[in-house]
């Protein structure tokens, strides 16, 4: 595995399975339940792809709670390079990751290494429903591995990662805010996970499930269509993505990066960091 034939966006099982095994590969498990924290690695321990090293949404893939960073705080650097060297990865690796099915929490490991400045990392297209569809081999037992020697040295591109004040700042300055929750949850008709139901005001309604056909991404075309219907005469750079927590809006990233839309940024703290400052306004109803 080399450079030149590295994966960025998504890969398809049948091209990922014969690649397994390859000392430059690491696919990581982000299986993840946010009713049940502890299902996915669950899941994981009875069966995953083989050599699949397992990440835990709230463990490994945010940090430690802080002002306005929401219920997913984004990582700091030292810690996430830690995580990746325990799990064996450094700069020469290709790195693909699935979760159960349609790529939410997989997408979150994926913007988090291409923040930190790794390219070749791709998401499992359909992820292990795909995988398990095609009838592929599983192994239960833990896979083993060396860790690497040093932390990796992650360098996170902070301008591609947006607070409040710097969202604010986007909208007024007419900027593209995509939401990604689904489309009840924007409009504030129902709200299970948050205690304030409703939007950022100046928000766009863009719910991750329309990246998706028959659980897989859409072609790149139609991704592209889709989205340069939405940013209008702006270019990628101009769109801030958030959802409830700073992890499904990862899916659009990725779709838009696989649709040739690069330099999208990322609301971290999003929804449930946004609703921390009692003062901030919300909106309900559609936008």
């Amino acid at each position: 595995m080399n450079g030149s034939t590295g994966w960025t966006t998504l890969v398809q099982a049948e091209v990922l399975a014969p690649t397994l095994g390859d000392p430059l590969l690491v696919v990581l498990d982000a299986r993840f339940s946010l009713a049940d924290a502890s299902a996915g690695e669950n899941a994981w321990n009875q069966a995953h792809i083989p050599g699949a090293r397992y990440v835990h949404l709230d463990r490994d893939l945010s940090g430690a709670h802080a002002a306005g960073a929401g219920r997913h705080p984004w990582p700091g650097a030292a810690e996430f390079g830690r995580l990746l060297a325990a799990r064996g990865i450094t700069p020469a690796h290709q790195v693909v990751v699935y979760d159960a099915g349609d790529g939410a929490f997989a997408a979150r490991a994926w913007c988090l290494l291409r923040l930190a400045g790794h390219a070749r990392v791709a998401v499992l297209d359909g992820g292990f429903e795909a995988w398990c569809a095609r009838g592929l081999p599983l192994e239960a037992e833990p896979p083993r591995f060396e860790p690497a020697a040093t932390p990796y040295p992650v360098d996170f591109d902070r301008r591609g990662l947006f607070d409040a004040a710097r969202v604010h700042r986007h909208l007024q300055g007419g900027g593209l805010l995509l939401d990604a929750r689904a489309g009840e949850r924007f409009r504030g008709e129902v709200e299970p996970i948050d205690r304030r139901a409703g939007h950022v005001p100046g928000a766009t309604s863009r719910p991750y499930a329309c990246n998706l056909v028959d659980g897989r991404f859409k072609p790149r075309e139609a991704l592209a269509a889709e989205f340069a219907g939405l940013l209008g005469t702006r270019d990628a750079s101009g769109v801030v993505v958030m959802c409830g927590s700073g992890v499904t809006a990862c899916h659009h990233l990725l779709a838009m990066a696989h649709a040739g839309l690069d330099g999208a940024c990322l609301y971290t703290g999003s929804w449930s960091g946004w609703i921390e400052d009692p003062a901030r306004p919300v909106c309900t109803g559609a936008a």
